[in-house]
């Protein structure tokens, strides 16, 4: 992009035939019309980098990076260049050209079973242009015959079209051989599981991407889908998608929920956003949901427990295998010794794995974990709950300002408190 330019359409969505044969302008002139979209491959989604520029008269064909296009529509497309005759020149071997490469190929699953075949190509533009789907509907196959209207109005009435779309997470890797006449598209999956793809593989490929490349998986998804997503990912990343996406949409996916999950989701979010989105949602289990989130504002003081293994610092990781029998009867956290000095400051932590595994003679100072996750006595259990989602463990030690241990919750007791809501 050059100085001073700025995009004037940030956002849009479209399909490969309605864009291709463009017109493009530069400072009002027109030079030439939109002829192919080059695109690279991000792990999960496909990005435009450049996009070529058929000319009249012979000329050489233009290659105009995607940060020097000002606006991307069907009508018409704007670039900002210093010089035309700079960027003319023949296409690089190994760019990927959309309509070249991936138009009409034929659409095979992970067995090579034929699906369909690529009738056009669904896109999203917010900032950088998405390519989010192929499109093997009859639909696309109107649209390239140029009976749009009527692809139109047989969509009112026969409202299937988007489930017929093939999300580009689905494509596999281009193979380096895919060109104007080789080269098939292949997918990931069976092609009786297209629609099926778990909450928990959706949550990888969220996970791979940044921010708008999920914002664009997630509203490709249908409302289901993209309720089990949204529960399934962690709150950091729940809390940034909501923030993004319209609150009515929000509202429709939380109430797809079970309560303690809306919780759950609901908890990660300011008191101001909770409050605007359960005014949208349907007033069935608002009570249920109000009442765990009420419940989960306390501290996690009520819910630690003192019976927990600790140990000194410089004992024997020997002294620890011989006496645990001993010294984990009674107790109601057992997976986790907590090394402590004798004013009960913790000193570090070890599952009981890492002391079966560590060496007979070694103290537990030289062989504890020092960068312990820790609660404070004032941590809610909205907080405590979000702890451990991210990180996994067993059960969190809660600590004072001076780094006492002051007790140890159990992500079961945690658990148990939402779970108690939903009987």
């Amino acid at each position: 992009m050059k100085a001073g330019s700025a995009k004037k359409q940030l956002e849009g969505t479209f399909f490969l035939s309605e864009v291709m044969n463009a017109n493009v302008f530069l400072k009002g002139k027109k030079i030439g019309k939109l002829s192919d979209i080059v695109i690279v491959n991000t792990g999960k989604v496909a990005v435009a980098t450049y996009i070529i520029i058929s000319r009249p008269f012979g000329y050489p064909s233009l290659l105009v990076p995607w940060n020097d296009v000002s606006t991307f529509s069907d009508k018409e497309i704007t670039v900002d260049l210093d010089d035309v005759e700079k960027y003319a020149c023949k296409i690089p071997e190994g760019f990927i050209l959309l309509k070249d490469f991936i138009l009409d190929k034929k659409i095979l699953d992970m067995e090579d079973a034929d699906v369909e075949v690529v009738y056009d190509i669904k896109m999203i533009l917010k900032n950088k242009l998405y390519i989010t789907d192929v499109d093997p509907s009859r639909d696309a196959r109107l649209r390239r015959l140029g009976l749009s209207k009527f692809a139109n109005l047989v969509h009112k009435k026969d409202d299937k079209s988007e489930e017929e779309l093939i999300p580009w997470f689905y494509v596999q890797a281009l193979p380096p051989n895919i060109g104007s006449f080789t080269g098939d598209v292949k997918l990931n999956v069976l092609k009786e599981k297209l629609n099926d793809l778990p909450p928990v593989d959706i949550v990888e490929i969220l996970e791979d991407l940044d921010h708008e490349q999920r914002l664009t998986v997630i509203n490709q998804l249908d409302d289901e889908h993209a309720s089990d997503a949204l529960e399934e990912i962690g709150p950091n990343m729940q809390r940034e998608i909501i923030s993004s996406l319209n609150k009515e949409k929000v509202a429709d996916l939380i109430d797809r929920m079970t309560p303690g999950q809306a919780a759950d989701v609901l908890a990660v979010l300011t008191l101001e956003d909770q409050a605007e989105i359960m005014k949208l949602m349907d007033e069935g289990n608002l009570h249920k949901i109000k009442s765990i989130l009420e419940k989960r504002q306390d501290t996690i003081l009520n819910l630690i427990t003192e019976k927990y293994i600790k140990a000194q610092p410089d004992e024997k990781v020997e002294t620890i295998q011989n006496d645990y029998p001993k010294i984990a009867k009674g107790k109601d956290e057992i997976m986790y010794i907590h090394v402590v000095g004798k004013d009960n400051r913790l000193l570090g932590i070890l599952d009981v794995k890492e002391i079966l595994q560590a060496d007979d003679e070694a103290l537990l100072r030289d062989v504890m974990n020092k960068s312990v996750i820790t609660l404070k006595p004032e941590s809610s259990i909205a907080e405590a709950t979000a702890m451990f989602s991210r990180y996994g463990f067993r059960s969190l030690p809660v600590t004072n300002k001076e780094n006492k241990i002051v007790g140890v919750v159990s992500q079961r007791d945690v658990a148990k408190l939402t779970l108690h809501f939903l009987e």
